[in-house]
């Protein structure tokens, strides 16, 4: 009975899967014709001279979009061409019914990651989806052959379900962890090279391109980004201030806030970044201390796990076969 209602769930998740997957495709295929047929009611008020015109333009732009649209298909993959669209109309669906507050979290868990451009929000909803389901799987094969009750069988299923499910935001919040502290230990090198540059002579700007030009790292990458801002219109603090949010790591946010209020006040750009960099030096330094402090903490679980016994067995273990024979 019990195994009969498990795969009655089983199926019908499987089945709403699959309905979803043919209703985005008959969505897709439904919406362009409705728009053609509003189209061409338009195009039988005009004119028939205009729209002969119009036709013959709207040909021969199709025969040249035509004939890229086949160049590009022929150089894309069947994962380019089928899975990613597929993917993506289910991300989007999913999207729908996805909570607003969880959706913003993970756009912005995906932008300080730096994934925003691999792995758009629709993917990575169905990366989530699929995780699950497959998880759902695995552990319903997995658990049947176990004597468990309905209940526990139920809960054990679900906690396997939302592990799943949890695993790519658990590996991007892993991702972006790992970058954001990589932007904290480059931030120093950068304020000593602006420093220098600035001191120099040049203008903010000039350093900024000549570390851009010079230095790689994820920091790097998003003062291009910056830079890319700023050539396309956007002032400067407000430039400063997607900076510092992209990066969400407070001596980023601290370094964008100290240039924001040098430019306001007007005062001298390479003693304001004098003190930051000497404030990031000081910032790293208590840093890398506190983590020298923590070292004897980690090192006590291999110490007794793998250096004590080994200890134990050298010192010991002569004394103790020698006893063994005197017994």
């Amino acid at each position: 009975m019990m195994l009969t209602i498990l795969e009655f769930l089983l199926s019908a998740t499987i089945a709403g899967i699959v309905f979803l997957i043919l209703y985005r495709m008959l969505q897709n295929q439904i919406r362009p014709q409705t728009e053609m047929q509003k189209r061409m009611t338009q195009l039988q008020k005009v004119n028939p001279l205009e729209l002969r015109k119009q036709e013959q333009r709207i040909l021969a732009g199709g025969r040249r979009r035509r004939r890229t649209d086949l160049m590009d298909k022929n150089k894309l993959t069947f994962k380019q061409r089928t899975l990613d669209p597929i993917a993506e109309s289910i991300g989007r669906s999913l999207m729908g019914i996805t909570p607003r507050e969880l959706i913003q979290k993970i756009q912005r868990s995906l932008i300080v990651a730096g994934k925003q451009n691999d792995w758009p929000l629709p993917i990575f909803l169905f990366t989530c989806l699929a995780s699950g389901v497959i998880m759902c799987v695995f552990s319903y094969f997995l658990l049947r052959t176990k004597d468990y009750a309905m209940l526990q069988f139920l809960i054990i299923w679900a906690i396997f379900t939302g592990v799943g499910l949890a695993v790519p935001y658990l590996l991007l919040n892993t991702m972006r962890k790992r970058r954001q502290k990589s932007m904290q230990m480059q931030l120093p090198e950068c304020l000593d090279l602006l420093t220098v540059s600035v001191q120099a002579g040049l203008s903010f700007d000039g350093a900024l391109a000549k570390i851009v030009d010079r230095m790689k790292g994820p920091l790097v990458d998003e003062f291009r980004r910056m830079q890319d801002d700023i050539r396309m219109g956007v002032v400067r603090h407000t430039a400063l201030k997607s900076l510092a949010a992209r990066c969400d790591v407070q001596e980023v946010s601290l370094f964008c806030t100290s240039i924001i209020q040098a430019e306001r006040l007007g005062t001298s750009m390479g003693k304001t970044l004098k003190n930051q960099a000497d404030n990031m030096r000081e910032r790293h330094r208590q840093y890398v201390k506190g983590q020298a402090m923590k070292a004897p903490v980690k090192i006590i679980f291999p110490l007794v796990m793998f250096i004590f016994p080994s200890f134990f067995i050298v010192a010991l273990a002569p004394a103790i076969l020698k006893m063994m024979k005197n017994l």
